[in-house]
């Protein structure tokens, strides 16, 4: 089955992959609007920086400790609390538009919270999918968070001359909300950690996760691998407007185009990969996944046109979809529910961490030596990553395929 057709078909699968679209092309309406306000104080560029770096920084983290949550409280409930959460905070800065470090400290809390719900609604889609459906399911769900929310700028920018920043503020926190609204309607999911015997503090529960990610090799590898393909490709989000405009002589429109063409491979790349994935193995689909993504952006670096350039981008848009499909699979099935919302905050937590360390050094290599060079190492890193995540995994399975049985 096809994740539209099980979003179709399955009423929970449906509310989430909703509320997630919803409040995913909120969010990036809401970021636009403050990108635009910071962007015009005294303090514009240092403020934009810290704004992101409070988005993705520091809940990453914080990640071993947010990901205790969804192991301990019902996710359902975890879930609408989130929203809420975010909803409250966005209104505030919307109605006050206080000063940069009141507004970086509203937002923060809004990271955290978003945080705290991006492993729930991962660990939330086994119980409501059999384990045949995840991979359609997960790419659903990619959809409504990456697919979709491509809309948000476009809304943004139609809007904004109409509603102004805080009506564009007041409006994130009403997706927030709308997104709560849906997410009342799941089936009860229980916490499992406590009736496994789990008790203490939450930094025994943390520790707990981060020594049994490490233990379980095929984790270890998925979790380390994905984040060296990011530390090595995010880079692109820094360097495309300086391919665009200088060796490949185009405008900013072109540079816009560029970067939209990677999110027009996402849309695509989730519709596909919900349709192909029950033939696939996760492994072989991660593997592909990193390699689609790196060469693209390597083959990026060395194109002539912006229009080559483009249609590279899209491609590499599909390896993102597929690795993030199968990442998210593979810790479904290989992680006990007790466990998986705490591997999915580390997990995201590591990706995190690895696209601020691609932005720094990224940054550095670029004035170093220029775009294209730039591109062709990020990809060249991500192929290496490709291939040696391949040998690993692969090893492991005939490891597992000769062990006696137990």
């Amino acid at each position: 089955m096809s994740g539209f057709g099980l979003v179709r078909s399955n009423r929970p699968m449906r509310l989430l992959v909703i509320s997630r679209a919803i409040s995913f092309v909120g969010s990036s309406m809401g970021l636009v609007a403050l990108l635009l306000h910071l962007a015009s104080t005294t303090v514009g560029v240092a403020a934009v920086t810290l704004l992101l770096l409070c988005g993705d920084l520091l809940p990453a983290l914080l990640a071993p400790m947010t990901g205790v949550l969804a192991d301990r409280i019902e996710l359902r409930r975890l879930m609408v609390i989130c929203e809420v959460g975010q909803a409250a905070a966005t209104a505030l800065i919307a109605v006050w538009l206080p000063a940069v470090a009141i507004l970086l400290g509203l937002f923060t809390v809004r990271a955290v919270l978003g945080q705290i719900f991006q492993p729930a609604s991962r660990a939330a889609v086994p119980t409501i999918v059999p384990d045949e459906q995840l991979p359609a399911a997960n790419a659903a769900l990619g959809f409504g968070e990456h697919g979709v929310a491509v809309l948000g700028p476009v809304l943004a920018a139609v809007l904004v001359p109409a509603v102004g920043i805080q009506g564009l503020l007041l409006i994130d926190a009403g997706s927030f909300l709308v997104s709560a609204t849906l997410l009342v309607g799941l089936p009860s999911m229980p916490a499992t950690a406590l009736e496994l015997g789990e008790e203490g503090s939450f930094l025994r529960h943390a520790g707990r996760g981060l020594r049994e990610v490490w233990r379980a090799v095929g984790l270890r590898v998925v979790i380390i691998s994905f984040a060296a393909v990011v530390a090595f490709n995010g880079v692109d989000d820094v360097a495309l407007v300086f391919l665009a405009t200088g060796p490949l002589g185009g405008s900013q429109s072109a540079a816009s185009l560029l970067y939209a063409g990677a999110a027009l491979g996402l849309i695509v790349g989730y519709a596909l990969v919900s349709r192909i994935a029950a033939a696939w193995s996760t492994a072989a689909m991660l593997v592909v996944g990193y390699a689609v993504t790196s060469l693209g952006n390597l083959l990026t670096g060395l194109a002539g046109a912006v229009i080559v350039a483009l249609a590279l981008q899209t491609i590499r848009g599909l390896g993102i979809a597929a690795q993030d499909v199968a990442a998210s699979t593979f810790i479904q099935r290989g992680v006990p529910r007790a466990l998986q919302g705490r591997t999915f905050s580390t997990f995201y937590g590591a990706i995190g961490l690895a696209a601020g360390l691609s932005y720094v050094l990224g940054g550095l290599l670029l004035n170093a030596t220029g775009p294209r060079v730039t591109f062709v190492i990020a990809g060249a890193g991500g192929l290496v990553t490709a291939a040696i995540t391949g040998v690993v995994l692969a090893a492991q399975s005939r490891r597992r395929g000769v062990a006696p049985p137990e």
